[in-house]
């Protein structure tokens, strides 16, 4: 996919209208695809492209883990050599060699084909979330109540770009984005934590949530 160049914001517009209805910019799943996008893009981008920067919070989130993303960044999918093809592992070698001969490359083979199997890295289950968090009143100080929210630390949060929204009478809510591993953070409890700071949230609602 071309874009041009994502340090202009030409490209970045661009891109974000792509990923309107797109999770990522190839397929159904990351990608070196994503991960040459979000390098060449040098940082977050500007407010008021709201598809960009859900994907670059998503991307974001798997830090080191984008290097090992399958594919290649010009977008062709590698040939898969023969060797590579789980399906094409023969592990009793051919008729005519001797009982011996063909337990060795047994051995060889099924050796070969568990070290590959076990370099191979699971993707982890996480999920993008936006929750609008509100305060009691238009007194409340928006930008104290954003840090407590983000002092909330647990394992698998990473917290992602928030902002102010108009609700009414000259309240705003706090829209913020995060992403969690699905198999330790419970949605449920980091909405409760964030609900325990009573002295600025009066409550919090899911705006959006979607498994990555």
């Amino acid at each position: 996919m071309q874009f041009g160049d994502l340090k202009t914001t030409a490209a970045l517009e661009k891109l974000n209208g792509y990923l309107a209805d797109k999770s990522y910019i190839v397929g159904y799943s990351p990608s070196q695809e994503d991960t040459a996008a979000f390098e060449a893009m040098k940082g977050a981008p500007p407010a008021g492209l709201p598809h960009l920067l859900r994907w670059y919070t998503q991307i974001s989130s798997y830090g080191s883990e984008r290097s090992k993303f399958p594919g290649s960044a010009s977008g062709a999918a590698p040939a898969a050599a023969a060797d590579d093809d789980d399906d094409d592992v023969d592990l009793f070698g051919s008729d005519d060699e001797d009982e011996a001969e063909k337990e060795r490359i047994k051995a060889e083979r099924v050796s070969a084909y568990n070290a590959k199997k076990a370099k191979k890295t699971a993707i982890i289950a996480k999920s993008s979330v936006l929750l609008d968090v509100k305060p009691w009143d238009d007194e409340t100080d928006m930008k104290a109540m954003e840090a407590e929210v983000r002092k909330i630390s647990m394992d698998g949060l990473v917290w992602g770009a928030g902002k102010l929204v108009p609700l009414a009478f000259g309240i705003k809510k706090l829209t913020i984005m995060c992403t969690v591993e699905d198999d330790k953070v419970s949605i449920e409890e980091l909405t409760e934590k964030i609900e325990e700071n009573e002295e600025f949230v009066q409550s919090v609602d899911i705006a959006a949530f979607n498994k990555i």
